[in-house]
């Protein structure tokens, strides 16, 4: 493994440790020339996973693209990374496990929301408002109602 430091080849595992519920593998590695440390991951490679967008194109599924979206949602909300994390890693075990080769980019962004909705409600709207592409005030307003119709529903029961 490189360095990503000083690029020297040759550097050591210091510790190894199972990440993700055993989906991969962390390694902690020292470079022997500038002393650094630094984690990489192993994960098993799967097959690709193509999505298919609104408009028609297909691209490669991209996890960093997820978390980043779900970041700028929960931006200064009391969600650790962590759970992000984990949140991510749900959607894409959960879009693998239908074994289909292309998902609709519609199907990834309900999943998400039904996720974030469970982390945390402000994400949730701060997400809806970017995929629903909300037009004004009014849009805020009727997801917010249907929010609260649902929580009101769930104590009912």
């Amino acid at each position: 493994m490189r360095c990503p430091y000083c690029h020297f080849t040759d550097t050591r595992v210091v510790d190894t440790r199972p990440a993700n519920e055993g989906q991969a593998i962390r390694r902690r590695r020292e470079c022997p020339r500038c002393n650094r440390r630094f984690t990489t991951f192993e994960r098993v490679e799967e097959l690709p996973l193509v999505v298919v967008k609104k408009d028609g194109r297909r691209e490669l599924f991209d996890r960093s693209k997820i978390l980043t979206g779900c970041l700028r949602a929960c931006h200064k909300r009391p969600v650790r990374r962590e759970e992000l994390e984990q949140l991510v890693d749900e959607v894409e075990r959960e879009l693998r496990n239908r074994l289909e080769p292309e998902i609709p980019s519609y199907v990834i962004g309900e999943l998400l929301m039904q996720k974030l909705k469970q982390l945390d409600e402000v994400a949730y709207v701060r997400f809806a408002s970017v995929y629903r592409e909300f037009c004004d005030s009014c849009d805020f307003q009727r997801e917010i109602e249907r929010l609260v119709r649902e929580k009101e529903g769930e104590n009912s029961v």
